[in-house]
């Protein structure tokens, strides 16, 4: 079978990029900070976000839209402490905007300061996809090795904040808190690092509160966190 390769000579990504940007606007305009947050398999985002939920009940109003493959699980932990739309891929390693958007309309009218957007867990592909998030947020487990910045740098040079979680078992496992910061600053000079226990509800705050800073921040300026795509 002859091949042949043919040049489009254009961004194929382009509008996709634009579509996003302009429905980052809409939530910049309503105050919604939007956060995507983003991690290998089983590194503890879905734990992270009910941490969340409970360290904020009564004060902030959060949603969530909760990307996977298959199944609504992670989407019915989330339920009870939010409102919450699982967005099945059906195979697909990423989020991408056009299911985003169908989540959203699922989600109806949003009433929240944080918009969450749990992607797929997946440290390659969801690191080239604008979601229109204000912020990228990648989790790194303890239990992964403090070897994945080095390993996965686009997801790390596209994130403005590193989440550690699974702190509880730094005894039990090789892992340097300080080695997976400076790896990732080599990437990204500018990430914030934060180090937790999301299962044990330890450090929750200081997440929260760099969340919280990021909301404010958009609330005055319409700038986040010295965005990065």
């Amino acid at each position: 079978m002859t091949q042949q390769i043919i040049s489009v000579g254009r961004d194929v990504l382009a509008k996709a990029r634009q579509s996003a940007q302009e429905l980052r606007d809409e939530f910049t305009r309503r105050g919604i900070l939007v956060v995507n947050i983003m991690s290998s398999p089983g590194a503890g985002k879905t734990t992270l976000l009910q941490a969340t939920a409970r360290h904020w009940q009564g004060r902030r109003k959060m949603a969530v839209l909760v990307g996977d493959l298959a199944t609504d699980r992670d989407a019915q932990r989330l339920a009870p402490l939010a409102p919450t739309i699982q967005l099945t891929t059906g195979g697909a390693c990423h989020l991408e905007l056009p299911l985003v958007e169908r989540g959203l309309e699922r989600l109806g009218e949003l009433d929240c300061d944080f918009l969450f957007i749990e992607n797929v867990g997946n440290l390659v592909c969801p690191a080239s996809h604008d979601l229109s998030e204000h912020v990228r947020v990648i989790v790194l487990s303890t239990t992964e090795g403090d070897d994945k910045p080095a390993k996965y740098p686009k997801a790390f040079r596209t994130s403005q904040i590193l989440v550690i979680n699974k702190t509880d078992l730094l005894p039990h496992v090789p892992f340097s808190v300080e080695a997976a910061i400076n790896d990732a600053r080599q990437i990204q000079p500018r990430i914030r690092a934060v180090a937790v226990s999301a299962h044990r509800q330890e450090h929750i705050a200081d997440w929260c509160n760099l969340l919280e800073e990021a909301h404010a921040e958009l609330r005055a300026t319409g700038q986040v966190l010295s965005q990065n795509r």
